[in-house]
């Protein structure tokens, strides 16, 4: 049984753990930017930067996707935490939480990875539809 075979109620119940997650991802990345001591003003300005990443989507459908989904997964912001961590570079983490934090929070209002075919279309399901 394929996930697309399983019941509406099913599907509906993993998303929103899903949200809860990223929920969970971003409580987790605010408070460890608390600890930080980086100005709360630098955390405004650079939270919605990852979707620059959107103008890709005016050279075609594919090349966003491929940029957007680039800057909204947590590999490369766990790369830059482990590279602030293990570099004694601790001036970069958070810049690291920011992009998590914008990843968790776009993830948490239902903001997947893209698909090639429409920016509406996620690995959380369609933007703006009810999964129910």
């Amino acid at each position: 049984m394929t996930t697309l075979d399983q019941p509406r109620s099913a599907r509906a119940r993993t998303l929103l753990w899903l949200r809860a997650e990223a929920v969970a991802v971003l409580a987790v990345s605010l408070a460890f930017y608390g600890c930080t001591g980086a100005k709360w003003r630098l955390f405004a300005v650079l939270f919605l930067v990852p979707d620059i990443a959107m103008v890709f989507y005016l050279l075609s459908q594919k090349a966003g996707s491929m940029a957007y989904n680039t800057v909204h997964c947590y590999v490369l912001p766990l790369a830059l935490v482990f590279f602030a961590v293990a570099g004694k570079r601790g001036s970069l983490l958070p810049f690291a939480l920011i992009w998590i934090a914008h990843i968790a929070f776009d993830r948490a209002l239902g903001y997947g990875l893209k698909y090639p075919g429409s920016f509406h279309e996620t690995h959380l399901g369609a933007v703006g539809k009810d999964p129910s």
